[in-house]
């Protein structure tokens, strides 16, 4: 695919995919929307990829839907995505409740870590939200701002956000599409860490170059898996599957090789494929 409104790197095991209009304050359009989904599925078919980083170029993150595309939408007299080709579909195919828009993060079976080095808006925010993880320049301005254009909570963002921060502050967010600072953003727990805007890439791939030299793919896998489906069932469920799934993953050779690490105290030497769950999803 012709990239126009992003770009994606690889280094070692971590893939970038940076929304690319900077102009624009990578403003989301029908266009990006269809190469990210892209990409996320190129991220997810390369065994060299581990973890995946999602920012923005230049000053913004993303500062919500392109305010010429809205402009369209209201002479249209309605919502109009602007795509015209098939979509991608990462994530798909784990659980009815992914296959949907966003939600479909939840079915990856890498983690995906939000680099927020500037505004996040709309769905901007979104998209920050259905990330694993969420760093954040200081100064950074985040906002639901539905609210102001007469629109819902939009993609999930009224289940997703009060299951991050509780509901009282998600409904403080929801309600009055407030502008709150990344510091406070920080306080309130929707982000996990805050750092100096010239610091915010290089503590994003530390973490995440640690995360993939430290924990075996098939371990990332389960567990990201775990979390989400947790949401939508109940606790014995979880159990018994967890049980299933020790029993199952102490006999891969990844086990011997996180033991034998261990007790030599160096990092692991990751078999691949890693055991054979790695052909399960």
């Amino acid at each position: 695919m012709e990239l126009k409104a992003t770009t994606y790197g690889v280094d070692g095991p971590v893939g970038t995919i940076t929304l690319h209009r900077p102009a624009r304050l990578n403003a989301w359009t029908g266009r990006m929307h269809t190469e990210y989904r892209w990409l996320l599925a190129e991220a997810e078919r390369d065994p060299a990829v581990r973890v995946i980083v999602v920012t923005g170029a230049g000053k913004g993150f993303c500062a919500g839907a392109d305010s010429q595309a809205l402009e369209g939408h209201v002479a249209k007299g309605g919502y109009d995505p602007g795509i015209r080709e098939q979509l991608a579909r990462p994530g798909y195919g784990v659980r009815p409740e992914f296959d949907h828009p966003f939600a479909f993060h939840f079915g990856l079976t890498k983690p995906t870590i939000a680099a927020i080095n500037g505004p996040a808006a709309g769905i901007g925010l979104v998209l920050a939200c259905f990330c694993d993880i969420r760093f954040a320049a200081a100064g950074a301005k985040l906002t639901t701002s539905h609210g102001k254009l007469n629109l819902p909570a939009e993609a999930g963002l009224s289940w997703l956000l009060p299951r991050i921060i509780g509901l009282g502050r998600a409904n403080d967010l929801l309600f009055t599409s407030r502008v709150v600072l990344a510091e406070e953003a920080e306080r309130l727990g929707l982000l996990n860490a805050v750092v100096a805007p010239e610091d915010l890439l290089d503590h994003t791939y530390q973490y995440a170059r640690s995360m993939a030299e430290t924990i075996s793919p098939r371990s990332l896998r389960e567990t990201k898996r775990q979390v989400y489906t947790d949401l939508h069932r109940d606790i014995g469920s979880s159990v018994e599957e967890s049980d299933a799934l020790i029993r199952e993953m102490m006999r891969e050779p990844s086990f011997a090789e996180g033991v034998r690490a261990f007790l030599e105290r160096r990092l692991p030497d990751w078999p691949t494929p890693d055991g054979p769950g790695s052909a399960r999803r």
